[in-house]
């Protein structure tokens, strides 16, 4: 009888050795995983962090140049294949640019004018404005 006291005693010694190593193990980890208590924490300023940046990320989308039209023509009547183009690029306040390039037989020319609230201060083409229409009201090409 003794010696099954003896053997029980011994399996239940190994058991919590077995136990004691885990729980030592775990409570590392979760030093590991958590540091000092403050992960949670950590990780809660992390996110409104996060969130401010796609706010501002958000607010600042509205300022890029994301609203393109391009109209295609022929400037000289005898040169085909409308080669010459225009294009505007504007921000949703109507802010932005408009780039034409007239093709010639010979040449080619590029110009560039800023656009205010969907106008410039210099006069534009038919066509820059028929871009600057499309542009304005999300279409691509008119």
């Amino acid at each position: 009888m003794l010696i099954a006291a003896l053997a029980v005693a011994a399996v239940a010694c190994l058991v919590a050795v077995v136990s004691l190593w885990r729980v030592v193990t775990l409570e590392r980890r979760f030093r590991v995983l958590w540091g000092d208590g403050d992960g949670p924490k950590e990780v809660a300023r992390e996110l409104a962090s996060a969130r401010s940046e796609l706010r501002s990320a958000t607010d600042d989308a509205g300022d890029s140049l994301k609203r393109v039209a391009l109209v295609r023509y022929d400037a000289f009547g005898d040169i085909a294949g409308r080669l010459s183009f225009s294009a505007a690029l504007l921000d949703d306040d109507g802010d932005g640019l408009v780039i034409s390039s007239i093709h010639a037989r010979s040449e080619s020319r590029t110009y560039a004018k800023s656009i205010e609230n969907g106008r410039s201060s210099i006069e534009l083409t038919p066509e820059e404005k028929q871009a600057v229409a499309a542009a304005r009201a999300g279409k691509e090409t008119p």
